[in-house]
């Protein structure tokens, strides 16, 4: 436990955060910059005393639920929170479960994309999505939200057609190696979201449903997946060979993942043809 260092994280992360940031009201009398130690006690549920004498690097070592308090409390991001646990002697908590919402950021660019893109979380849920990316794989605006998720997709629909649409778009063994890969990929995830009930559900949802997966399953594999496909026939505009780019967004865990062709090719000329033609030719049952 490095008392010092956490005493001094304390008070400059204290002191860093207005009344309005917790919710609490200014007030007119306040001679320190930022939240009273007594505010951050009672927000992390703990006596004023303790939070004291730890802010002043003389207090007991803290026990992880305490330091839980202090990073709800403080506001903590992912990484303030680890580092906290660590200035405690204490290995981070893993998180509770893959972050959901996309930065503003990565959706304004999604939209702003002349290539189909889509943004997947840990447990391969489609958080978000633009037009082409709907027209090349499938209309995800008309899923239920449960069911936006690849590994659903693959091996859990009940529409035959939507299984042997993905033959038919990536071809038996790029669907059969996406598989194998998928299932290693979902077993990582579940060693860094141990405590996640929608990863732990997915999970059981496919060994049960799915005899293919059950199978691949017990193979224990474990890996991230970097590549989704090389070569996609699609119905419409015909053999698309794409450059799969998978960009990561490291604080949420989540990648971007880009279908260009290359410049010139007949391939880049589909994926304009796709753009046209949008969705609305499209049937997933």
């Amino acid at each position: 436990m490095d008392r010092d260092g956490l005493a001094e994280f304390l008070r400059v992360r204290r002191e860093a955060l207005q009344p309005s940031d917790v919710g609490l009201p200014a007030g007119l009398r306040r001679r320190t910059p930022g939240l009273r130690r007594e505010e951050v006690a009672s927000l992390a549920t703990m006596s004023t005393d303790y939070y004291t004498r730890l802010e002043q690097g003389r207090g007991p070592r803290p026990s992880r639920p305490v330091l839980t308090g202090l990073a709800r409390a403080l506001r903590l991001s992912d990484d303030e929170r680890g580092h906290l646990f660590r200035l405690a002697g204490e290995q981070p908590a893993p998180p509770p479960g893959p972050p959901a919402e996309v930065r503003t950021g990565v959706l304004r660019m999604l939209a702003r994309l002349d290539v189909p893109g889509l943004v997947l979380d840990a447990k391969y849920d489609v958080l978000a999505w633009n037009p082409l990316a709907a027209a090349l794989i499938t209309d995800f605006s008309a899923l239920p939200p449960r069911d936006r998720n690849l590994l659903r997709l693959r091996f859990l629909t009940d529409q035959q057609s939507l299984t042997d649409r993905q033959t038919e778009l990536f071809g038996e063994q790029a669907t059969r190696e996406f598989a194998r890969d998928a299932a290693a990929d979902l077993r990582a995830a579940t060693s860094t979201y141990p405590n996640d009930p929608a990863l732990a559900q997915l999970v059981d949802d496919l060994l049960a449903g799915s005899p293919e997966f059950a199978e691949i399953w017990a193979r224990h594999e474990v890996g991230r997946q970097q590549t989704l496909c090389q070569t996609i026939f699609h119905p419409q505009v015909g053999r698309i060979d794409v450059i799969c780019e998978v960009l990561v967004v490291p604080e949420r865990d989540q990648r971007v993942v880009l279908y260009t062709a290359e410049p010139g090719s007949a391939s880049e000329d589909a994926l304009r043809l796709l753009d046209v033609i949008g969705t609305q030719s499209m049937s997933t049952g």
